[in-house]
């Protein structure tokens, strides 16, 4: 409920501040005195987008702060979702800068006009003539049976399962778009993947690979040169390993004169030694070398292969093209596999469609079972506000497409008199009937659900006597269970408020001024007594706004 509201520098108004409480409170005021101005103030509260004409005074902020003690409205996972902190006295406040910008806080939290939208249409309904063409709006008119219907946890959960729905579908396409593109590709993926495979890259070493080749390309030039080498050692007389072994001798003879005459000995003999072995390596290397045309073939071969490979796939290594085979085989097994996973994604389709329809018809159930009942309640407000002949008609057709909430098409359907066809409202019903029509359904939606504070803006324009008192006596029973607010015209509506605001104007300096005032028990005799007969207050007017009081 709407505990209190602040306005400062708005339109007409220099600052005001009032509270308000719980029940029925009454707004009057002459026409021009300044209702709409407060209406105003409160639409920029509840994210009505501000301009800077709208200011009193444009060189100074305009300020409009609103109280709300939400504690019955069960709005913490909304403040998670807006990840605001949430308080059971919740503050919203907007600033119009001179500059012409505007901010908006909760519980002095920056947000966007947006966030702001999301909350207020939790907090308070502003309600005037013209808004009554939402009750001919689909989604209106199925917030009404569904809140009679008490379908709010099946419409949650039909919500999140069309989520998962859609989800899949999308998935589901995706896969059969994909399947034509991967099989455009799966011949030539499973031509490469073969070429690959044939050469057994994992027990490729291609840096043996390019010796063997070169042994093998070279057999006679390392055989020419294994030979000189060795005729180099092992020439007797002349060979290196003679004149080797006459240095050791002759290093021998004079190795006991010192110690680096020993030294010196000692490390010929070891080059002797390394290359008495160098001359067997070489022996070794000679009786080994054979010549292998055909293994040179397939080397070479071996080689060109994967130097082709290299440069089709553009890498410089085997471990790249290991890894473009292993990606390849992949690719080869999502193809070989993609009929697969389109079943098993259908058979999820099919799955989660199933429950929708399951909760689709829980939901129609309990649509089908309320209206009868919903028809006859308004039916019966409706003869009290003087539409007696007044016929409804709520026609509940299940479809077979799958909508947001839930799969049916629903039609309020009006006759306004007898002889008459029923109709759609938009067609059949006067603004002022449409007035009525709202007010009433407003009073059953307040029986089944918890509504937030509503203001009528002068919804009971064009009645009177009875009928106005039956306006009344709805929404003093409304205002049992919720906070209503109207701004009114009517006596006999005036006189049945728990708590009485009169607006005026007053001209102060040459400037004129609105102000709202709470009225006491004598001066709410008056301000109803001059609704009743003017400005002229007459002993009947009196007397009469006393028996409306009492």
């Amino acid at each position: 409920m709407l505990t209190s509201l602040y306005i400062k520098n708005y339109a007409l108004i220099d600052e005001l501040n009032v509270s308000f409480n719980n029940g029925l409170t009454i707004i009057t005021g002459e026409t021009g005195a300044g209702k709409s101005i407060l209406l105003g103030g409160l639409s920029l509260v509840l994210g009505k987008r501000a301009d800077l004409s709208q200011v009193k005074n444009a060189n100074e902020k305009c300020i409009i702060e609103a109280v709300f003690d939400i504690a019955n409205y069960d709005l913490k996972s909304l403040f998670s979702t807006l990840d605001l902190d949430y308080d059971l006295q919740t503050i919203i406040r907007r600033e119009i800068l001179p500059s012409g910008k505007s901010r908006a806080f909760i519980n002095d939290t920056p947000v966007t006009l947006e966030s702001l939208v999301a909350l207020s249409s939790y907090l308070i309904d502003i309600h005037s003539q013209h808004q009554t063409q939402q009750l001919t709006q689909d989604d209106y008119q199925f917030k009404v049976i569904d809140a009679l219907a008490d379908n709010k946890s099946n419409l949650e959960d039909f919500s999140n399962q069309l989520a998962t729905y859609k989800s899949l579908q999308k998935s589901l396409k995706e896969l059969q778009a994909s399947k034509a593109d991967l099989i455009k590709e799966y011949d030539y993926n499973l031509f490469l993947s073969k070429e690959l495979n044939e050469i057994n890259l994992e027990n490729i070493n291609l840096q043996d690979l390019e010796t063997q080749y070169e042994e093998l390309n070279n057999v006679e030039v390392i055989g020419e040169h294994l030979s000189a080498a060795k005729a180099l050692l092992a020439a007797e007389d002349l060979g290196v390993i003679d004149q080797v072994n006459a240095v050791k001798q002759a290093m021998s003879k004079i190795s006991s004169f010192g110690t680096s005459y020993e030294t010196l000995k000692e490390r010929i003999i070891s080059v002797g030694i390394e290359l008495d072995d160098v001359l067997i390596e070489i022996d070794n290397l000679e009786e080994n070398l054979i010549t292998d045309p055909e293994e040179l073939n397939r080397i070479n071969g071996k080689l060109q292969i994967i130097n082709n490979l290299f440069q089709k796939h553009s890498v410089s290594d085997i471990e790249e093209l290991i890894a473009i085979k292993n990606d390849l085989k992949l690719k080869i097994d999502n193809t070989e596999s993609l009929d697969q996973s389109i079943n098993n994604k259908e058979q999820e389709v099919l799955k989660v469609n199933d429950k929708l329809n399951q909760i689709a018809l829980k939901i129609h159930k309990k649509r089908k079972k309320v209206i009868p009942v919903f028809v006859s309640k308004l039916e019966s407000i409706l003869s009290d506000l003087g539409m007696p002949n007044a016929k409804f008609k709520v026609e509940l057709e299940s479809t077979d497409r799958l909508l947001k909430n839930g799969k049916d098409n629903l039609q309020f359907l009006f006759m306004a008199n007898k002889g008459s066809s029923f109709n759609e409202l938009k067609k059949s019903a006067s603004g002022g009937e449409l007035s009525r029509i709202i007010l009433a359904i407003k009073s059953i939606l307040a029986e089944y659900i918890q509504l937030p504070s509503i203001m009528f803006d002068e919804i009971d324009t064009g009645v009177s006597g009875e009928i106005s008192n039956k306006m009344g006596e709805i929404m003093k029973q409304m205002s049992l269970k919720m906070q209503v607010f109207t701004i009114t015209h009517l006596p006999q509506i005036a006189a049945k408020g728990n708590a009485h605001f009169k607006v005026f104007k007053t001209d102060i300096e040459d400037a004129t001024h609105t102000q709202l005032k709470k009225l006491n028990g004598d001066e709410r005799i008056v301000e109803i007594a001059q609704m009743l007969g003017g400005l002229t207050i007459t002993d009947s007017a009196m007397a009469h706004a006393k028996q409306l009081l009492n």
